[in-house]
């Protein structure tokens, strides 16, 4: 009999979201507009801050996408990334026809290293070859040095966006996630700690800008009767229904939260003794939402490498994968500068990702870790 199927990171339904959703289809606000939209706008800004405007989106990259381009973004423009982040951080550089940079991570938080940006920011300043934008990912829920980074963006006169796709409930110095730079965007992906099974928010401070945004998210249509459009728009907006089911997941995100870092927890406790694994460090800057779990395995303690132990958890039908490919090795960026490359391409080689549902089931955990510790147990090298 096959054994159940655990996969990576799956939706968790709360129960509230079938109200919001079934008063979309009551009222036939079944659109891009209506009172779901204005509420999950409204109650994320609540969520993120005084002072904050939100726009729903159909995804994360959409919403990059919309800030590059309000930023100014254009060919002949570098853009500045994290190099160990998903290629959504990197694709909208290329709608608007700009360049991108890639960054190495630090040690401490596997996120884009700010002394790497300060030796890049004084190198390019040099040759007057700055990059117009900075894009700092804060990956698998834990935060970048971002106040450092901030700094060194005014410094030098470089724009600062903040990619937390993956850190919506994570902290920086007890401050809110996405609320450093003046814009910041969100995922609501099928996989994401909350979600609208698809979709995206930016973030801002700005609310004429936000507006702006809004416009071209809908087609760019002036507000004529008649389908007026003087500049380019696209189709981006996030429909009612799906809205109505993030206002549901938002109300449970510290529990979905809780809950992931619980699951980090038993990984941690279960695995402290084999010698060269390592659950993700805690940055001591903040709070690590462990939307997923991430653990090392160091080559001189293991010969097994983090390809061996996801063949083995997919024999258990567990689903695992490796940490993100670092965007200067893939071979559509392979002509794109890099600054440094090291530290994320070690992290790529001795990482990967384990199960990390808010929804797992301590049998799913329990089975999980079990065949963790049976692999790497029989592959520890002699002492």
């Amino acid at each position: 009999m096959t054994k159940k199927r655990i996969y990576l990171s799956v939706p968790h339904m709360s129960g509230l979201e079938q109200e919001y959703i079934s008063e979309a289809f009551r009222s036939n606000w079944l659109s891009t507009v209506g009172p779901n939209l204005d509420g999950f706008e409204q109650e994320m800004s609540d969520r993120i801050g005084p002072g904050y405007s939100a726009l729903a989106l159909s995804s994360g990259t959409a919403a990059l996408h919309l800030v590059l381009r309000h930023l100014g973004v254009s060919p002949g423009d570098r853009v500045a990334v994290s190099t160990l982040t998903f290629a959504g951080s990197v694709y909208p550089v290329l709608y608007l026809g700009a360049t991108p940079v890639f960054i190495d991570s630090d040690v401490t938080s596997a996120n884009i290293d700010p002394a790497m940006v300060a030796q890049y920011f004084r190198d390019a300043a040099r040759s007057n070859a700055l990059p117009k934008v900075l894009v700092a990912v804060h990956l698998y829920g834990q935060h970048a040095d971002i106040d450092t980074i901030a700094a060194l963006c005014e410094e030098f006169g470089v724009a600062l966006v903040e990619d937390a796709a993956e850190s919506l409930g994570a902290t920086y110095k007890e401050r809110q996630t996405a609320t450093t730079a003046p814009f910041s965007i969100l995922s609501f992906n099928g996989n994401k700690m909350i979600t609208t099974t698809g979709g995206g928010m930016v973030i801002g401070r700005d609310s004429e800008a936000i507006a702006r945004m809004r416009k071209w998210a809908n087609q760019s249509r002036e507000p004529s009767v008649e389908y007026l459009h003087t500049e380019l728009g696209y189709n981006y907006r996030m429909s009612n229904v799906l809205a109505g089911i993030g206002r549901g997941q938002l109300k449970v995100l510290d529990e979905r939260v809780a809950a992931r870092r619980a699951v980090a927890a038993r990984y941690a406790e279960a695995l402290a003794d084999i010698p060269g694994v390592q659950l993700q460090n805690e940055a001591p800057w903040g709070t690590h939402s462990r939307w997923l779990s991430v653990i090392t395995l160091d080559p001189e303690e293991l010969p097994m490498g983090p390809r061996d132990l996801i063949r083995d958890l997919e024999l258990e039908n567990v689903e695992s994968r490796p940490v993100w490919r670092p965007m200067h090795t893939q071979p559509l960026f392979s002509s794109a500068q890099s600054i440094g490359g090291a530290i994320a391409e070690r992290f790529y080689q001795q990482g990967l990702c384990l199960p990390s549902s808010s929804s797992l089931t301590e049998e799913d955990l329990a089975r999980v870790i079990g065949t963790l510790k049976s692999s790497l147990s029989a592959s520890a090298l002699p002492r």
